[in-house]
This record gives C-alpha cells, structure tokens and sequence, in this order.
C-alpha cells in the first residue's frame, strides 16, 4: 500500500498562536492582512471595534479577560527569574488591564511600584516597536535589561533582538508610544 505524503494533517496551533496581533512580525501580507479583521469586527460589534481601529491599547492583553501577560505575574520576572502564572485570588487593575500575581506579596510589590515591574512598551513584543509597530509577545520570551523587562513575539524574534538590544531597545523608546497609533 502507498503512502500519499504530500498530505499532511494541520498542525494545532500553540496557544500563542492562537492569538496573534493584527501586527505580527510574521503576519501575513495582503488586501485582509492587517485591517480586514478590524473591519469584520467593526461589523460585528459595531463601537466597540472602533477603539481597535483608532490604535492599540497602552497594555497588551488577551482577547478574553482582558489579562495583561496571559496572566503572568510581572513581579516573579524579577523575583525568581523565571515567568510563573498569576493566581486569580490575586488580581489587581491598573493601567486599564487586569494583572495577576503568584503572591500577595507580589501584588502588593506591583501595587507600590507598578512602573518598576511592568513589561516595557505595555507588554508588546519589543523587536516589533523597535521596527515600527505592535505585536503579541510571549511571556515566556523575556529579557530583564538594566531592572526593565522586556518580552518579544517568541524565542526566535528573542534571539534576534538579544543580539543587538541596546541598540533596538533605544529604537523601540524612541517609537513609543506614538508606535500605539499606527
């Protein structure tokens, strides 16, 4: 019996797949590439969409819920140098998103000093500001560079950026956050 190998089955997607930015560093490219899925949601949900249209939001966060790091905890980053997800018990609001912690001490760390543990450029992927736009970030793809931390798209745009990041983290600050409008 022969095989047909030119068939494959899909592959499914990883969930940071799942919900890629209109603006990914690999998105793809044509007359429904970047707008077609704002106009769809603008026919949908009618003002809502609209706010999505006119730029992004200052914090990166998921589709459902709101959660700015996939409900990370940005503290843990700092405290145990690896990304661990946050516990629902210990939300806090801030800067129109919604953050989870590990802790209560982790909350309460954030809550006194949020600028200190926040993503830089809202938790958007860090290479992507630093070319001119916005796009998902990994939270499993992160870097701390002098006491800031900073997330890209995934571990291949993460090794791009390490490679030269002095120099595209001052790119990337000189974009935000007007990079937010586009």
């Amino acid at each position: 019996m022969m095989t047909d190998h030119r068939f494959r089955p899909a592959q499914p997607l990883s969930k940071n797949r799942q919900r890629r930015s209109r603006h990914s560093p690999q998105a793809p490219t044509g007359r429904f590439a970047a707008g077609g899925l704002s106009v769809l949601l603008m026919l949908l949900l009618g003002g809502f969409a609209s706010a999505a249209v006119a730029g992004e939001e200052p914090v990166n966060t998921t589709l459902l819920g709101n959660l700015a790091l996939d409900g990370y905890d940005p503290v843990a980053y700092f405290t145990t140098g690896e990304p661990t997800r946050g516990e629902r018990r210990h939300t806090l609001e801030w800067n129109g998103a919604k953050w989870r912690f590990a802790s209560a001490e982790n909350l309460s760390s954030f809550e006194a000093a949020p600028e200190r543990y926040a993503p830089q450029y809202g938790g958007y992927c860090a290479w992507a500001v630093s070319q001119g736009y916005t796009a998902d970030a990994d939270p499993e793809a992160w870097k701390i560079v002098d006491g800031k931390l900073y997330l890209n798209y995934n571990r291949e745009i993460q090794q791009k950026w390490e490679a030269d990041h002095g120099a595209l983290i001052e790119k990337a600050d000189a974009n935000w956050p007007a990079v937010l409008e586009k």
